[in-house]
């Protein structure tokens, strides 16, 4: 991507990352709350009708604060995944590119964004994604089990230890690197296609947002089966439902059929090409105010 120079590498295309993550997982949280609702409700017996629903059930039981409900562990874990998704993309794009025209080609740009894609799993994504899982299960459920994400942390890490913040560790894998993979190039080619060779447009932080909503619209049909999945292995019931990941989508096909590999797309849909078109706004001007202190 245009804004994305050879000189971006480094330690601090890790803060920009941390600090472009940090404010998009603020402004986007409410969505994901819903889409992973969604995702964990049963579909032959479902207790939202739909995203609104969703959203008005909530906060007739809980408040509005029932939406923000996981949100500081996905606040801080958006930073560090962000951080991760940014500082290997940039660093990784900095090896490959062509030493004479210090360009990156297509293939290079899609195998950065993989690389970039596991890194972000493995080191924040999966963990998060479990805390965060199973902190809105348990308000869904009415279990009582946690008073809140740090609890939930303790509580997970004493009895199941830290492999507890692994499950479904395979899916999300799979779903972030697909993702980077997909994001990364789409982007480049909605710049291409909106600028039709103006390298001036290419900096502007507004047409890099909406070229990122559409690569995370477009990511979503591609990764929604694997998040689906993924969310299924991070509830609170998981350990006693699913033996792995396999059994887990064999067992949703079987029970509720394909319609339940694309649980919560629209919502999914929604969160990820805001939280991705305004990823790809920021970190340009994130990356020009850091610039001039760093």
């Amino acid at each position: 991507m245009a804004f994305v120079t050879k000189k971006d590498t480094g330690f601090k295309t890790v803060v920009k990352g941390f600090l472009t993550g940090g404010t998009q997982a603020a402004l986007t949280y409410p969505t994901e709350f819903v889409k992973t609702q969604l995702q964990l409700q049963s579909k032959s017996n479902p207790e939202f009708n739909g995203i609104l629903d969703c959203f008005r059930k909530t906060i007739a039981k809980h408040g509005i604060g029932g939406c923000y409900v996981g949100a500081p562990v996905r606040i801080f874990g958006a930073g560090c995944q962000q951080m991760c998704r940014w500082g290997a993309y940039t660093n990784l794009a900095g090896l490959a590119r062509d030493k004479e025209t210090g360009k990156l080609s297509g293939l290079m740009t899609t195998l950065c964004g993989l690389g970039a894609g596991i890194t972000e799993a493995v080191f924040a994504v999966t963990p998060v994604e479990t805390l965060k899982t199973r902190v809105t299960d348990d308000q869904r459920r009415g279990t009582g089990n946690y008073k809140g994400t740090v609890d939930a942390f303790k509580k997970i890490i004493a009895s199941e230890g830290p492999v507890g913040l692994y499950r479904g560790a395979f899916p999300t894998i799979l779903k972030q690197g697909t993702n980077q993979a997909v994001r990364m190039p789409l982007q480049v080619w909605c710049m291409t296609v909106i600028c039709m060779g103006d390298e001036a447009k290419k900096q502007n932080p507004v047409l890099n947002g909406a070229a990122g909503f559409v690569a995370g619209c477009g990511s979503v049909l591609l990764t929604q089966p694997q998040d689906c999945v993924k969310s299924r292995m991070q509830g609170e019931a998981a350990k006693e439902l699913y033996s792995g990941t396999l059994d887990c989508a064999k067992k949703m096909l079987a029970t509720e059929g394909p319609q339940a590999f694309f649980s919560g797309a629209i919502p999914r849909m929604v969160q990820v090409g805001l939280s991705n078109g305004i990823s790809f706004a920021l970190f340009p001007i994130i990356s020009k105010m850091l610039n001039q202190v760093m």
